[in-house]
């Protein structure tokens, strides 16, 4: 790569987050690794006191602290978010706001994709998202200024082949989220965030790291993928009081694969 055409560093995260969740309480889903974990870890230094729910133990990221509350519990298991939520709101005192960052993927064709895969993409990305953000509602209205994000994917605003069951599950992520941002409003936003492939265990397990970088990079404007800390801080945005005035966006961090 020439020196005109090369990207510039990947910026380091930045240390300036210091209060800007001040006081709010955050449950985030899928924190045990990937977006989820930079996500309960960026949270935690800006203040917030952080819920960690996954199916796996949440880990502190990086050496910085860990979350105020961790959770094991399956989001497709309706009572057991539920429960999850209850525990939350109990322990800290409310909830604040939900950070959807659950997710799986799928790469079949869609003639190939077996039935109990489909079901299960769609159960864990759109259901999961659906049964965490109705089991917090009613503390989020509670506390007033309630904020979701959702997670979805750029797969969901341009998908590609191979990609059926899930980019039809993260579509439909942004379609629910933008009827709830309606319904929901003025007491809770709910804005959504497209990633476009980010460096996390899930997309290196689709990919080698030479693929990585010689194939699904240059899809990008940027040439490159992204790094959970750049989605994490668009979600801390979407979060924090300085996105006040925002609600129902489809956000694409995505290197300018998508130009949403």
């Amino acid at each position: 790569m020439n020196q005109m055409n090369a990207h510039p560093p990947i910026p380091e995260l930045s240390t300036q987050v210091a209060g800007r969740l001040a006081g709010r309480r955050i449950l985030v889903t899928g924190a045990a690794s990937g977006i989820g974990q930079a996500i309960a870890s960026l949270f935690t230094r800006a203040g917030a006191q952080v819920v960690a729910l996954d199916r796996a133990p949440a880990l502190a990221l990086h050496g910085h602290p860990g979350p105020a509350l961790s959770c094991q519990a399956d989001i497709t298991d309706a009572l057991a978010v539920q429960a999850v939520v209850q525990r939350a709101s109990d322990t800290l005192g409310g909830l604040d706001g939900v950070v959807n960052a659950a997710g799986i993927a799928n790469t079949d064709w869609a003639e190939q994709v077996s039935d109990a895969d489909w079901a299960r993409v769609i159960e864990v990305n759109l259901t999961g998202t659906f049964n965490v953000c109705r089991a917090a509602l009613p503390a989020l209205r509670k506390a007033g200024g309630g904020t979701i994000v959702n997670l979805a994917s750029g797969q969901g605003l341009q998908p590609f082949k191979q990609r059926s069951a899930y980019a039809a599950s993260k579509a439909g992520v942004i379609a629910f989220s933008k009827c709830i941002a309606m319904e929901w409003a003025p007491q809770v936003r709910v804005n959504t965030v497209c990633p476009g492939a980010v460096d996390t265990p899930m997309v290196r397990g689709g990919y080698s790291a030479d693929a990585l970088q010689a194939t699904v990079g240059p899809r990008y404007a940027l040439q490159r993928i992204g790094q959970p800390h750049e989605i994490a801080l668009a979600a801390l945005y979407l979060t924090s009081a300085e996105s006040s005035f925002v609600t129902g966006i489809v956000l694409a961090v995505d290197g300018g694969r998508s130009y949403h």
